[in-house]
């Protein structure tokens, strides 16, 4: 069957009124509306609802009675539907998959997943990790539907909605000449072998601030896990950048680490959430994104200090 609720509506103001041009009043729609809705319902069913009184105005047919109570009882149970419906978008219920950055999960993610299940118990959230690259392949997919990461060559079809800037920072041994310094020139540890994060636009993003400054790194290693270089690194075998320091400023196997800022103005990378352009957020994505935006700003990011 093809109708409308509006259809109904309208049959309903008609019938209990007595009068199109009443219903009209009623409804706040056109005279001719209102007749093309009824006389609309009564060739879809094969019924005549109303006799039609030239000076009286419009009587119900005894089967007129009959639809009149159940169209009632139809819109009763619409704005009833009406009200689940409002009661459900209300509340962060049902699964929320989002990604985050690998460099970045182990910082952020904890403690942002469990605030997320400590405020919304009736949803399930599962975060998983991945490169730049990887990430941005998932949300195309439709697999997350928000990920945690840099602004890092953004393709045309994604936006990052930004929550802070984190400028780029050299590690060191605790021993090194240069430990305890605040911040250093880059220019200053060039010459020494530098061990670079090598992942996807990663490896591009460190590499350009050497090229930046004119400088040309002495390139010590490769590799695709900061641990790994964070460990290297603590054992004198060279020095590292990075642009989110974790509060723990050692190892995995517990040699200390210090945390040298760059003088000059090296490019900070904005750290924010990352959607697929046009597409619509659910009432749990919203929900992820406003304790993103809580948790992650400006001198507080979970794991960091």
């Amino acid at each position: 069957m093809r109708f409308t609720l509006r259809q109904i509506e309208y049959f309903v103001a008609a019938a209990e009124t007595g009068s199109i041009t009443l219903a009209s009043d009623r409804v706040h729609i056109s005279q001719p509306s209102i007749s093309a809705a009824v006389s609309h319902l009564e060739t879809e069913f094969g019924i005549q609802l109303f006799i039609r009184h030239h000076a009286q105005g419009l009587s119900l047919t005894p089967q007129g009675m009959r639809f009149l109570r159940e169209a009632k009882t139809l819109l009763l149970q619409a704005q009833e539907l009406q009200g689940v419906a409002g009661e459900l978008s209300s509340k962060v219920t049902g699964p929320v998959q989002i990604g985050c950055l690998v460099t970045l999960y182990p910082l952020l993610v904890p403690e942002i997943v469990h605030a997320f299940r400590a405020r919304h118990d009736r949803a399930q959230i599962h975060a998983v990790a991945g490169d730049q690259a990887m990430l941005f392949d998932r949300l195309r997919r439709g697999e997350i539907s928000a990920a945690l990461s840099y602004d890092m060559n953004l393709p045309a079809d994604m936006e990052l909605e930004r929550l802070v800037d984190l400028p780029p920072f050299a590690f060191v041994a605790a021993g090194h000449r240069l430990a305890k310094r605040k911040s250093v020139a880059l220019s200053a540890l060039a010459e020494e072998p530098f061990l670079l994060l090598d992942l996807p636009l990663s490896r591009d993003y460190f590499l350009s601030l050497f090229h930046n400054a004119g400088l040309e790194p002495n390139l010590g290693g490769a590799f695709e896990h900061m641990d790994v270089i964070r460990s290297l690194v603590a054992r004198g075998d060279g020095f590292g950048l990075a642009n989110i320091r974790p509060k723990n400023r050692a190892s995995l196997d517990g040699r200390p680490l210090a945390y040298l800022g760059l003088d000059g103005t090296p490019r900070a990378l904005a750290l924010g959430i990352v959607f697929v352009k046009g597409t619509l957020r659910t009432r749990s994505t919203e929900a992820f994104v406003d304790l993103c935006r809580e948790l992650v700003s400006e001198g507080r990011i979970p794991g960091t200090g």
